[in-house]
């Protein structure tokens, strides 16, 4: 499996046949996330849309099927071993404050969430705020003890790269 964009543009007129290529690609595809912007240019005005997606998931037999019936997706093969390690012990954190709130654990961040402040080495409540899903209530709440938990895997990863090349 391998992390690919697609990139769609809906006009503002005349959709229909452009709405429909995204709804059956979106439909057949196992997407983590889509960027949107409106681009404003008059009569000439469109949607954009960045679609983030896994390629080879129906070929290489590794899918891996949730309750819901859906694709999940393996971040063991999607994720650098780094930033596996770094996702893993989000995980951790997350599966302990959610017990300790009484919450299910996706009430604080999604497994995609957890992903994407590893990707993007999130290190501000701002930049948390950028990763879709993320708002200011689970910045607010959560989003120091992800912050100083970045701060010490990454520099753990930093140290250990460190010691590898004698550095």
């Amino acid at each position: 499996m391998s992390l690919q964009c697609k990139f769609f543009i809906i006009p503002t007129r005349n959709c229909r046949e452009s709405e429909e290529e995204l709804n059956s690609f979106l439909r057949s595809h196992r997407v983590l996330t889509v960027h949107r912007e409106f681009v404003a240019d008059k009569e000439n005005s469109f949607w954009n849309f960045c679609v983030e997606y896994l390629s080879g998931d129906s070929d290489d037999g590794k899918k891996l099927s949730g309750r819901s019936g859906k694709n999940r997706v393996d971040y063991k093969e999607v994720l650098s071993p780094e930033d596996f390690k770094i996702f893993a012990a989000l995980r951790e954190w997350r599966k302990k404050a959610a017990n300790d709130a009484g919450v299910p654990v996706y009430t604080l961040f999604t497994n995609e969430q957890l992903a994407r402040i590893v990707t993007e080495k999130a290190s501000s409540k701002a930049e948390l705020q950028t990763i879709e899903g993320v708002g200011e209530s689970r910045a607010a709440n959560y989003g120091d003890s992800v912050i100083q938990l970045m701060r010490e895997l990454t520099a753990e990863e930093d140290t250990e790269r460190t010691d590898e090349t004698g550095g």
